[in-house]
């Protein structure tokens, strides 16, 4: 297989290892409710573990909401917020909530910080003070969950136990401290089970490699002019070959490149594992904003120029380029603009629209590295987002795009050919993930697990049944007349 890239293929060629990192679907968060096995059950202890969203009012004035754990214990909070409480909080003393209480709760919502004692010690203590539930706050910014010892086999525990996250309780903590007035609300919202972000991502992703496959036919293989024609069948005679001046930079990958890829691809994982900080993560950005720019570039001007073609003709000359399309100038600032304004506002609600334009989690500075494609829950009341690695479309879709190439060059029909089979074998493959998702309580799913056999398992069924199986294996060698050349 050979690839024809832009004149900056090394560039190209890096920024392509760097996405190589990413295999696997990084997908959406855990469900809002959910079971663990592994924790102590009891006939009074086995409520399933919900997300909690805590409203919280201070003086009157809603903050942004926080988010909380329930206990295994307790009980149950109501689905809408309609349905639930809004109950004044108030600092419990002792602070640790395991001796008797010595300033009654009546009618509060108790916050009491972990430890010294068990967590159905604290709901217990808590319970007999008044108070209408109990806020954990926790030592660190996890959600620990909140379970029974072995012997506490009968809990009359009868209020809501939550635990919440440190920087969550101090700011309750704060401002009660002050002399605040801190109102709060407990309930537990349903995430939906399909949420239409994912219905959107999944035609993003099909769609991207139906018209990466289908680029070279409609944008590429009608060049404006021959020096720019970045993908055209050549004869191997000397008629046929591209004059050493206008040839383009070819990358040819063989069973070496393919290995120093991989061997390359896991370095670059060990170097994320062990060298994760913010400044690596800016050296990603920029890259990424780097590969944007170039990638936005190259698309924008094949398409002007295939829209107008009077564009795609007009020339100049600049020091050190040569010569260079004048459409190629005015766009690139463009590009440019567009990278620089995403990076200043990458953290805008907004910013994923640009995030997947440009085509981009993150370490303890708050800072995302651009990994996914992703699009935010539209009715999920929790938020966050879908989300798919540049891998799950990037590899299956070279294979899918060399179907393409592969049918084109053999005159093959739509039903006799592999580029429609394979391409159903994606969509099948990713939807297959989402179900796999949904089965597996929101945990986040390896998409090439569903991927593989859909597409490479197909072709090579299909091939074996067609007998076709060597011949698309030795596609593309010097032997056969047919050369598989996509662009970078």
């Amino acid at each position: 297989m050979v690839l024809c890239g832009a004149r900056r293929a090394a560039l190209r060629l890096s920024v392509f290892l760097l996405s190589a990192i990413f295999l696997f679907l990084a997908a959406a968060a855990d469900d809002a409710a959910h079971d663990d096995e592994s924790t102590p059950k009891s006939a009074t202890c086995s409520n399933r573990f919900q997300l909690v969203k805590v409203r919280n009012w201070v003086n009157g004035v809603e903050s942004a909401n926080l988010v909380g754990l329930s206990a295994r214990f307790g009980a149950s909070l109501p689905r809408h917020a309609s349905e639930a409480q809004q109950w004044p909080s108030a600092l419990a003393n002792p602070f640790n909530c395991c001796t008797n209480l010595t300033s009654k709760l009546s009618n509060s919502i108790a916050l009491a910080k972990r430890g010294d004692c068990t967590f159905t010690a604290k709901a217990i203590v808590a319970q007999a003070g008044g108070a209408t539930g109990l806020l954990v706050i926790n030592n660190d910014e996890d959600l620990y969950k909140m379970v029974c010892s072995e012997n506490d086999t009968s809990i009359a525990v009868t209020i809501p136990v939550v635990m919440i996250p440190k920087s969550a309780g101090d700011k309750l903590t704060d401002s009660l401290d002050k002399g605040g007035r801190v109102e709060v609300l407990l309930y537990s919202p349903e995430r939906p089970v399909v949420d239409l972000s994912a219905t959107f991502l999944w035609l993003m992703a099909v769609g991207t490699i139906i018209c990466a496959s289908l680029w070279a036919e409609f944008i590429v293989c009608e060049p404006v002019d021959e020096r720019y024609n970045q993908l055209e069948w050549k004869d191997q005679t000397g008629a046929g070959m591209i004059n050493s001046e206008n040839e383009k930079e070819i990358l040819e990958i063989n069973a070496k490149g393919a290995i120093i890829f991989v061997i390359a691809a896991s370095a670059f994982l060990l170097l994320l594992f062990f060298f994760m900080s913010s400044w690596f993560v800016w050296l990603l950005i920029v890259l990424f904003c780097i590969g944007g720019v170039e990638g936005m570039h190259v698309c924008l001007v094949a398409l002007f120029s295939r829209i107008c073609k009077v564009c795609g003709r007009k020339t100049t000359s600049l020091p050190i380029l040569g010569e260079v399309l004048i459409l190629s100038i005015v766009i690139l600032p463009l590009c440019i603009a567009f990278a620089v304004y995403w990076a200043a506002n990458r953290h805008a609600s907004y910013a994923w629209i640009g995030q997947d334009i440009l085509v981009a989690r993150g370490d303890s500075s708050g800072e995302t590295i651009p990994m996914l494609l992703r699009i935010p829950r539209f009715f999920d009341p929790w938020g966050g987002y879908d989300m798919i690695g540049f891998g799950d479309i990037l590899f299956p879709g070279l294979l899918v795009a060399f179907s393409y190439r592969y049918d084109r060059a053999n005159r093959k029909g739509i039903a006799n050919g592999y580029f429609l089979w394979l391409t159903l074998g994606y969509a099948f493959g990713l939807l297959l993930t989402y179900i796999a998702l949904y089965l597996m309580d929101g945990h986040g799913q390896p998409a090439l697990l569903y991927l593989v056999p859909c597409t490479l398992g197909l072709i090579v069924i299909l091939g074996w049944i067609r007998g076709e199986l060597s011949d698309l294996w030795n596609y593309g060698n010097s032997q056969s007349r047919d050369r598989i050349v996509t662009d970078v």
